[in-house]
């Protein structure tokens, strides 16, 4: 056992004595500006939350909404491996259901560790990585909902979750506040994602893919005449997410650089990470001689998502103990060398596939490690158990402040 301990860094390589100790200075803010959140959804949370009864923790009730949206994951690989379909009716309602249940498990957990007074920086963290998972689960699940197939759509809806994911989580870093604006992802894009879901059950996927002029009569010839009805969804949401999201993202960071009298362009470079990881991807996928011709898209993306999920909880990580941003993860290796080796032509179809499986294995290996190290050493500083709450009496933990997210 210890030689194999002896191929992963150990817990101190992942996050310091030192960098816990400034858990005591852990102090949860966000901000929700989304209508629906301020008139709806926030009542139906607060009724949800007295569903759980006291003993669960927090962390369980993410881990359990995460669940729901693997299982749709498995049923995508048993009854639409393609991607495409059509499915059953049945089944894109499940993978409504498995999103709406993933979103309020996620928004309740948070209030039930302010029910249970179990807050704690471990808390952001499980549920913030959880989310940097979901962003490629979730997506395969839509693409698949919207009948995308092996294709490009798929590749872009994953780029356009990621992207959003990690420039809200650059942005916290440095401003210190999670914000969420009048149309958010977690709130307005899930929800339409999850009438799109029943809106396929109901009359299929195929009404997604009619002749763009077709689905959007009054604007349909803005865009090119061969484009069907979901690539101009697409790009309005992609122009939506740099301008109303991204570069929101970075006026904020600007704003919180100046206040605290630092360089808002020495902030810039840490935005290269997420663009090496992106354009690693795109160069493994175009060249790629077996991805796509012959279906191994999801796994792919589960390679790749695995490794985004690390880039993005390192962050967040960074965020909570006051360490400097992190710029390299060694998960981004497999991804680098794909996109190489594809490029240069050095891959046959099955010594490809080899590569992939091999990189997926170590990914998530790799990750696991990590995830399980650094929730040790959270548990063990903190004095708490992850996955369940453990009595008060017994337990001396640090001071911490956690607040309520306001709601404009």
């Amino acid at each position: 056992m210890e030689s194999i301990r002896s191929y992963f860094p150990s817990g101190d390589e992942y996050v310091t004595e030192d960098a816990l100790k400034n858990l005591r200075n852990y102090k949860y803010r966000a901000v929700d500006k989304s209508f629906l959140t301020k008139y709806l959804y926030r009542h139906y949370w607060e009724w949800a939350v007295t569903l759980f009864p006291r003993w669960m923790a927090p962390n369980l009730i993410t881990l359990t909404g995460l669940s729901f949206e693997i299982i749709d994951v498995a049923l995508v690989l048993l009854i639409m491996p393609d991607l495409e379909g059509p499915g059953p009716a049945w089944l894109y309602f499940a993978f409504g259901i498995g999103m709406w249940l993933y979103s309020t498990f996620d928004n309740v957990d948070g209030k039930q560790a302010r029910r249970t007074g179990s807050s704690s920086p471990l808390g952001e963290l499980f549920d913030h990585g959880c989310d940097a998972l979901n962003c490629t689960i979730a997506g395969i699940v839509e693409a698949s909902a919207f009948g995308c197939g092996i294709s490009w759509q798929t590749v872009t809806i994953i780029f356009m979750t990621t992207a959003s994911f990690f420039f809200s989580t650059w942005e916290e870093y440095h401003t210190g506040v999670l914000y969420l604006g009048y149309i958010n992802g977690p709130t307005e894009i899930l929800t339409f994602a999850v009438l799109a879901c029943f809106a396929s059950g109901i009359w299929g996927p195929q009404i997604w893919h009619v002749p763009v002029t077709q689905g959007l009569p009054l604007i349909g010839r803005l865009f090119p005449a061969t484009w069907e009805l979901m690539d101009a969804l697409l790009a309005l949401t992609v122009v939506a997410m740099v301008f109303g999201h991204c570069l929101i993202c970075c006026w904020n960071v600007y704003a919180a650089c100046k206040e605290q009298k630092r360089s808002f362009w020495a902030t810039l470079p840490q935005l290269a990470q997420y663009f090496a990881f992106a354009i690693s991807c795109y160069v493994w996928l175009r060249n790629s001689t077996t991805i796509m011709a012959d279906n191994h898209l999801v796994l792919f993306l589960i390679t790749a998502g695995t490794a985004f999920g690390r880039i993005v909880s390192k962050i967040i990580l960074a965020h909570l103990t006051e360490m400097p941003f992190p710029s390299y993860t060694v998960q981004m290796v497999p991804l680098a060398l794909g996109a190489v080796f594809s490029w240069l032509g050095l891959f046959t179809p099955r010594t490809e596939l080899a590569f992939l499986v091999i990189s997926s294995v170590f990914v998530v290996v790799a990750y696991l490690h990590w995830a399980l190290v650094v929730i040790e050493r959270f548990c063990e500083f903190l004095g708490i158990n992850c996955l369940s709450i453990r009595p008060q009496p017994d337990i001396e933990r640090p001071e911490l402040t956690h607040e309520e997210p306001r709601v404009y």
